[in-house]
């Protein structure tokens, strides 16, 4: 059964409701569970790396996991409660139990005071400490001269989790998707990338052709994708493009950031669908900072891979605090981000350049009956120019993305041309695809690592 936009749009909104409770950080059950949940909807691969191993020059963290923790005032009520929102306690905080006046527990709270409700989100994930999240209403209502404090957290050494989904095509040349799982109930950060990545796999397994091979990557940030990575250098030759898939369920528009190549076909790709996609949408340049996409594109490494968001982090309020929450993310935004990606797909799959087989002056459209395969009057004109657009410029030197950008054109608008064309023998499609200018382009991927 083909999912509707209104089934999909539920579908999302009902992931990312039930991985929402889940307590997640980079390494411990929280991430285990969260797999287990994908895994019920993507046959995904889950694998485990020990605590201790070198990936590059990072080393895999002690595993963190928690069951409780609560801060009790002197008649015994849990005055913050773990329970109730797994945000209050920062992230890899080592194990505490005692008894603490409130001069010292002052010492680990953490709040927001322009926003007096909402519970911010703290790690601690390279440095041993412990310390409670609260709002700043919480943090005034602390009267009591002491407070029992319960940290019931281990850390020890365990395994570092990640997901992966491989999609072979016809193609051994693939195309990544990466996004993070290891936030606790946020959202739009991350829960929106990681339901998007979800179905856009699930989505790629019902086409009955593809030319490229699809990977997918569910892993803990910054820490996951060098982990990936130094475990995988044999493999990287073979990404073609790929994208970071983070944010995406927000009211703003759509955002692409540059891989740092820069003008890869992922960052064009993108950049046009972009241009073609209702709303506010920007393209921002590479900065090495943000989300995975600056391990991807290390120098050593130098993939061709960009970011995929809406609103970037840092730029809402609501961001990394409990106001990131169900009520933030928006099931249309959510289908939107999900098109879009879809949209770049399409666009990877199908450029590919083509040979006119009339290169002295246009052929005669009308006999052909290509005028009469149109629409109506608006579509047919957008039809007719994608058509001279294709035959003026399928001389083996421009791609169909070269041509929708020059022309103005959605890249569909010239695909569909160049279907009617190549099937009334106009255009021949040319076999090579650039992979040589690509290499030579990387030259030896990751060598400087190995």
């Amino acid at each position: 059964m083909i999912a509707t936009p209104e089934s999909r749009e539920a579908d999302l909104i009902g992931l990312i409701g039930e991985l929402y409770p889940i307590c997640r950080s980079i390494t411990g059950e929280g991430v285990r569970e969260t797999l287990r949940r994908i895994a019920q909807r993507l046959p995904i691969a889950v694998h485990e790396v020990p605590s201790g191993t070198q990936v590059f020059d990072w080393t895999v963290p002690r595993e963190w996991n928690i069951r409780d923790a609560w801060i009790k005032n002197l008649n015994g009520d849990r005055v913050v409660d773990f329970r109730e929102c797994n945000l209050h306690v920062v992230s890899y905080s080592v194990p505490v139990r005692k008894r603490m006046p409130i001069s010292e527990l002052k010492e680990h709270l953490h709040t927001l005071p322009d926003h007096s409700s909402w519970i911010p989100y703290k790690t601690s994930y390279y440095r041993e400490a412990w310390g409670f999240c609260v709002s700043a209403d919480q943090a005034r209502a602390l009267a009591d001269s002491e407070y029992d404090v319960c940290i019931d957290s281990t850390l020890a050494d365990g395994h570092l989790t990640y997901g992966e989904f491989y999609l072979p095509g016809d193609s051994a040349e693939e195309v990544l998707f990466s996004t993070h799982v290891c936030h606790p109930s946020l959202c739009n950060d991350n829960l929106s990338g990681i339901a998007v990545a979800v179905f856009l796999a699930r989505w790629l397994t019902t086409l009955a052709h593809r030319r490229f091979s699809y990977r997918f990557l569910f892993i803990p940030g910054t820490i996951g994708s060098i982990t990936w990575l130094a475990r995988n250098r044999d493999r990287l030759r073979a990404i073609r493009h790929g994208l970071v898939l983070t944010g995406l369920g927000s009211r703003g528009g759509l955002v692409y950031k540059r891989s740092r190549i820069g003008t890869a076909v992922i960052d064009r790709a993108a950049a046009h669908v972009l241009k073609h996609t209702a709303g506010e949408n920007e393209v921002r340049e590479f900065i090495p900072y943000g989300y995975d996409e600056r391990q991807y594109c290390s120098p050593g490494v130098n993939l061709a891979v960009g970011c995929l968001s809406r609103t970037p982090f840092g730029e809402y309020p609501e961001y990394h605090t409990s106001a990131d929450n169900m009520d933030f993310v928006e099931a249309g935004q959510l289908e939107g981000s999900f098109m879009a990606c879809q949209s770049i797909v399409r666009v990877l799959e199908d450029e590919a350049r083509y040979v006119s087989r009339m290169q002295m002056c246009e052929p005669q459209l009308g006999r052909r009956g290509l005028y009469s395969s149109m629409g109506g009057a608006g579509e047919a004109r957008v039809q007719e120019m994608a058509m001279l657009w294709v035959l003026n410029f399928s001389d083996g030197h421009h791609s169909l993305l070269d041509i929708a950008e020059r022309s103005g054109l959605s890249f569909e608008s010239i695909r569909r041309a160049t279907v009617l064309l190549h099937e009334k023998g106009l255009l021949e499609r040319m076999q090579t695809d650039g992979s040589a200018a690509f290499d030579a382009l990387h030259g030896e991927i990751g060598e400087s690592a190995r």
